[in-house]
């Protein structure tokens, strides 16, 4: 197995652990899978983990399209915008070096967040925050789900995956072209995020019958120090390398 093949690999099976997640809960892809992919090659980051980004949520809202709160996806999308800004002006500006530090130092805000469960009210000004926040981190990161799965943690299940799935399949359709715009969008990112299609859509059968235990306390803490322990791994390669 060449060394390439042995990356895609390596990255599939992230991607496929933070499908199953994501199709249970309403998001956790960019959680589990950007770190991972970020240490075995950063030049494939963030423009393949978008490319699954935006596919994942298809198959959610093929089911649950219903359920949307388009209320809250208009605020979450109005300040995702100027967000997705700033997120392009960091992978712009910013070293490879430096954007494995920051997407590591995320990931760790994000798992402390989601597992404190933070009470946060829902109301335009903090759904349009949370796109805000998403839009950076999502951009510069892959990582855009906990602001506004924060925001929703006390909605009902289908109305957090079907909310989540349609504001990140905007999100990453958004984040793609204003990488593209901003010319660090490579062909090889897009398809190596490609090849990355067959894990995730493992990942969300798996999800269905899985889905009734990774809503329990002891696997969402489990998934969750996976996603620690992969962002301490990228935050220590990338300061001893």
């Amino acid at each position: 197995m060449t060394s390439e093949a042995l990356v895609m690999l390596l990255a599939g099976l992230a991607v496929l652990v933070g499908a199953i997640v994501q199709g249970a809960v309403g998001f956790g892809l960019g959680l589990v899978a950007a770190p991972v992919v970020t240490m075995l090659d950063p030049t494939l980051m963030p423009g393949a983990i978008q490319v699954v980004n935006v596919t994942l949520p298809l198959f959610t809202l093929a089911a649950e399209w219903r359920r949307i709160d388009w209320r809250g996806l208009g605020f979450a999308a109005l300040g995702r915008l100027p967000g997705s800004a700033i997120g392009a002006l960091i992978v712009v500006y910013v070293s490879t070096r430096t954007l494995g530090l920051f997407v590591g130092v995320m990931v760790l805000i994000a798992v402390t967040l989601t597992a404190r469960a933070v009470a946060v009210p829902r109301n335009g000004w903090t759904i349009t925050g949370a796109g805000f926040a998403s839009g950076i981190t999502g951009t510069a990161t892959g990582i855009g789900g906990p602001p506004v799965a924060l925001v929703y943690q006390n909605a009902k299940g289908p109305q957090i995956r079907a909310t989540l799935a349609a504001f990140f399949f905007l999100s990453a359709a958004q984040s793609l072209i204003i990488l593209w715009v901003v010319d660090h969008l490579p062909a090889r990112a897009l398809a190596s995020g490609a090849l990355l299609i067959p894990f995730l859509v493992a990942g969300f059968l798996v999800s269905g019958p899985l889905r009734r235990h990774l809503d329990g306390s002891g696997v969402r803490g489990a998934v969750l120090a996976v996603a620690a322990l992969s962002a301490l791994a990228l935050i220590a390669q990338t300061l001893i390398g």
